[in-house]
């Protein structure tokens, strides 16, 4: 769950009221949020850094609130107070409206068809005659920040830029050109770079750094220009610093540029709502014409409603409540769904506004019926159907495996279920096409390349990182390896297996023989070459492996048992 830190002063100045912490704690729980942590800017550098980079730092209080991860409109202060005071019917939630400037004249941005392999997307908007402190600059900055980690996965589908309108002149082109063609002066820099140079100057940079790799082995680098060919931004990289907004800005243009369109528009409208709230006309966003690379032209921001209808009986049912259609219309207009009964009160007809993109089906409707009613005030009752939980088979036969192995005096070893491709093939001499791995696409170290075929690597790993314990080792896991299956949906298949290893300076492969006939006697397996098990000779290099270290001979004898 993302987390937002606002000043607790300037919380309650909004809110139009003080709370005490409690209070305060009480009235998140109620909206479906938790105040996770009450401190300040020294208690946490002191935490983090200690007491003498913490010298000078703030001690404003903050309160730190974990949010839903779909709540995208509560990520930051404006959001959270305006979701409050409707929330507790101080006031009615806004109505947000686009509209064309007076002259008729909207701005635009137009989007070349070489950005189609890069980042094809491009959506825009105008907040007009704003005015901003350095909170609701602060606010600004932040909720882009939240959007860019939440959202838009790390500016991967989506990077927002924001730019003083004044300082530039539309109509506006989104483009991509090879790096050495792209020459600007970057956000807070004193000089202009090219776009490889960026690219040099900012691997070192703690922040931007890990956003180069969404473009830097691309042959052309998004950009977007004005009329004069001045640089707003090589997005989802860097701003300019020509168009670079301060406290003085009075018209903000933002652009967001994707992958994914659908995320775009969603971004799009939680940066104006929120921050429309600062402009001379409350709520009235302009609007930009933006033009792909087909001709066709559309309209930003959507800022869209919606109409869906839920029956009253549905929701009581689901909730486990017993409230008049009247009273949940209620409940739903204090989550900012603005609700009212239709026809003879069979229907409640609810208006989705473009900041509740979270409201994708019927169950989320009733959830915010639930949250608004008060998950403490609904009644317990005992179920009308009668089940009895039974343990899965295999999970039962699992457990009560590993207390006889654990009585036969082995210890369990958990083990990563995710291993390297040399753990599972060079190391046990088989050859990698031959394990049937299942493999990730996109590793993030090399340690976790696919999912285990075997037991055997995590228990030699288990016992190498052990050396210094005294002898025998004696060692057993249970648990699923993965290998693929065609007959499958998935296209793979766990498969429970069990593996011990013994391990001494001298061989003990009667140890592992007393417990595999062990096993088998639990399982009811008779020892026989037709109907049972039998122990022949093999010289596969992965169940007999020697070691050489210090002079001394190790050997691992290993044993691996049906599902």
């Amino acid at each position: 769950m993302p987390t937002v830190s606002v000043k607790r002063d300037l919380l309650f100045q909004a809110l139009g009221r003080s709370y005490t912490d409690e209070e305060f704690d009480e009235l998140c729980f109620e909206f479906g949020l938790e105040l996770d942590e009450i401190t300040s800017e020294k208690e946490i550098i002191n935490k983090e850094q200690g007491g003498a980079k913490a010298d000078g730092a703030s001690e404003i209080v903050l309160y730190k609130i974990d949010v839903p991860a779909n709540r995208y409109d509560l990520l930051c202060l404006e959001g959270l107070v305006r979701g409050l005071q409707v929330f507790k019917e101080r006031i009615r939630a806004p109505r947000y409206k686009k509209i064309t400037p007076p002259t008729g004249e909207l701005q635009r941005l137009s989007i070349t068809e070489e950005t189609a392999h890069v980042r094809p997307y491009a959506v825009a908007a105008v907040l007009r005659n704003i005015t901003l402190t350095k909170d609701r600059y602060d606010s600004l900055i932040d909720l882009q920040e939240k959007l860019h980690q939440n959202i838009c996965r790390k500016r991967s589908l989506v990077a927002i830029g924001t730019h003083d309108l004044d300082t530039v002149v539309g109509p506006f082109t989104y483009t991509a050109k090879p790096p050495s063609e792209i020459k600007f002066k970057p956000l807070n820099q004193d000089k202009e770079y090219t776009a490889s140079e960026l690219m040099d100057l900012y691997r070192t940079d703690n922040h931007l750094k890990h956003y180069l790799h969404i473009i830097e082995n691309e042959p052309l680098y998004p950009v977007i220009y004005d009329s004069n060919d001045v640089v707003l931004s090589m997005p989802p990289i860097i701003n300019g610093d020509h168009t670079k907004i301060n406290l003085n800005t009075r018209n903000v243009f933002i652009e967001c540029t994707a992958t994914d369109l659908t995320k775009a528009k969603i971004v799009l409208d939680i940066l104006v709502t929120m921050f429309s709230e600062y402009c001379q006309k409350p709520f009235i966003v302009e609007a930009t014409e933006v033009t792909y690379p087909n001709g066709k032209s559309y309209i930003f921001p959507e800022l869209a409603y919606r109409r869906e209808k839920i029956k009253p009986d549905i929701m009581n049912k689901k909730i486990g409540i017993s409230e008049t259609p009247a009273s949940l219309a209620k409940l739903l207009t204090r989550m900012c769904l603005k609700s009212h009964v239709i026809g003879n009160g069979n229907n409640i007809e609810v208006e989705i506004p473009p900041t509740r993109s979270d409201i994708i089906h019927a169950c989320d409707i009733i959830e915010d019926a639930a949250i608004a009613y008060g998950y403490n005030n609904i009644q317990m009752t005992i179920p009308k159907t009668y089940t009895i939980a039974n343990q899965f088979p295999l999970n039962k036969l699992t457990e009560l495996l590993r207390q006889d192995l654990a009585a036969a005096g082995f210890t369990e070893a958990l083990t990563f279920a995710l291993c390297s491709q040399e753990d599972i093939a060079n190391k046990l001499g088989i050859d990698l096409s031959a394990t049937k791995a299942v493999h990730i696409s996109n590793p993030k170290t090399a340690e976790f390349q696919v999912a285990r075929t075997t037991l055997l690597p995590g228990l030699l790993k288990t016992i190498a990182a052990n050396r210094k314990m005294p002898l025998p080792l004696k060692l057993f896991e249970i648990s699923d390896i993965v290998v693929k299956d065609s007959t499958k949906d998935v296209g793979a298949i766990n498969r429970r297996h069990l593996c011990a290893v013994y391990h001494n300076k001298n061989p003990g492969f009667e140890v592992i023989h007393g417990l595999l006939d062990r096993v088998m006697q639990l399982l009811d397996v008779p020892p026989s070459k037709d109907n049972g098990y039998y122990i022949k000779a093999t010289e596969a290099f992965q169940f007999v492996k020697q070691l050489f270290s210090e002079a001394e001979c190790v050997v691992y004898n290993y044993m691996k048992s049906v599902s």
